[in-house]
């Protein structure tokens, strides 16, 4: 099995901490203290016969000071961010190429997973079904609490392949609503979407193929232009392609999507609300990073390092400090921090992100 991890966005949820020069995946945010690509990296090293990196050009020199031991063929690079469909073919055409049997895993760079026995086992399950069945195999986690900032997997009859099985995979739904959140959570049929497949890479060029050919004769156009020393021509081709995520271009419309259910912890810690989550708070269920004082606050996370920051009767604040920017919101209202980062983007105020 191939591992292969993309790291190539930006975290616009961890805004003002999370940047376009220090992006989410090179955070340290759990307990570990080291970045979460290095975690990551760790966690599949003893499952894999070899690892790679999908990144973007801009990010190559600090992916590569994070992961030295991977060399130059280990980071496979994009010339820009275009979109997970045109990240996991690239990855899929260059592995296949070096290995036409292939089995690739494919998982974020930027979560956040305890439990390591469970975490192989679900691995390793989902290798040997993507094997014995030739087809594409999400692994799933059924839902703790009725999460509105996830995908979700609707799961139907089970399918046995050899010693293994797995869960026909019915539909995807995207985010729903609180109450149909609420209905998945209850079912026990649905999973949350963890963004982790594993597949021969020759099944899912097929797919791709089949639902996304201008994706993969694009692909196939870069792949060939590198091959020629003429990364320019490569560079415009990429450009030029769908920004899609693999989820709407591939597996939401596949009749070949199998689920193995995982067992193992597991955030992606998408907002600074589940990144308070992770860490020890105080009495009044505070996280506190730096010299804060707090005066009738509950339930709020303060990250000033650098910055007494004083705080008087309020519940439920998220107040982020960095040198340029300052951020307080609504703690229930922790994904909105992405809007900051649109309009920030959208106003040409470039130099805060």
């Amino acid at each position: 099995m191939y591992g292969v991890v993309p790291a190539g966005g930006a975290g616009s949820r961890l805004w003002p901490r999370s940047r376009r020069s220090a992006p989410k995946h090179v955070m340290r945010v759990s307990s570990t203290g080291q970045p979460l690509l290095r975690e990551t990296i760790d966690r599949v090293r003893p499952l894999a016969q070899d690892i790679y990196v999908v990144t973007e050009e801009r990010q190559r020199d600090m992916i590569s000071s994070l992961v030295p031991e991977l060399g130059g063929g280990g980071i496979l690079v994009e010339p820009s961010a275009r979109g997970t469909t045109n990240a996991m073919g690239l990855a899929a055409l260059i592995v296949h190429e070096r290995d036409p049997g292939a089995v690739m895993l494919w998982t974020a760079a930027d979560h956040v997973i305890r439990g390591t026995r469970a975490y192989r086992e679900a691995v390793e399950r989902a290798v040997r079904v993507a094997e014995s069945s030739r087809e594409l195999v999400a692994i799933g986690l059924k839902p703790t609490y009725p999460a509105t900032g996830f995908g979700y997997i609707e799961a139907g009859e089970v399918q046995k392949f050899g010693r293994s099985q797995a869960l026909r995979v019915r539909r995807f739904v995207e985010k729903p609503s609180q109450q149909v959140a609420e209905r998945f959570a209850a079912s026990g049929r649905h999973f949350w979407n963890l963004s982790m497949f594993c597949f021969r890479c020759d099944v899912f060029l097929e797919e791709l193929e089949r639902f996304g050919p201008k994706h993969l004769e694009g692909l196939r156009q870069v792949v060939a232009a590198r091959s020629t020393g003429d990364e320019a021509r490569a560079a415009k081709i990429y450009n030029d392609l769908p920004n899609e995520a693999v989820d709407y271009t591939v597996m939401e419309r596949t009749q070949r999507l199998l689920a193995v259910p995982a067992t193992f912890t597991w955030t992606d810690v998408g907002s600074w609300t589940d990144l308070a989550a992770l860490l020890r708070s105080d009495d009044e269920g505070n996280v506190v990073e730096g010299p804060a004082v707090l005066i009738d606050v509950h339930d709020s996370f303060v990250s000033a390092p650098d910055k007494l920051v004083a705080v008087i009767g309020c519940d439920e604040l998220v107040i982020v400090d960095t040198d340029d920017a300052l951020l307080v919101c609504d703690k229930r209202r922790a994904q909105d921090v992405k809007k900051v980062v649109e309009r920030l983007g959208d106003t040409g105020q470039v130099r805060y992100l």
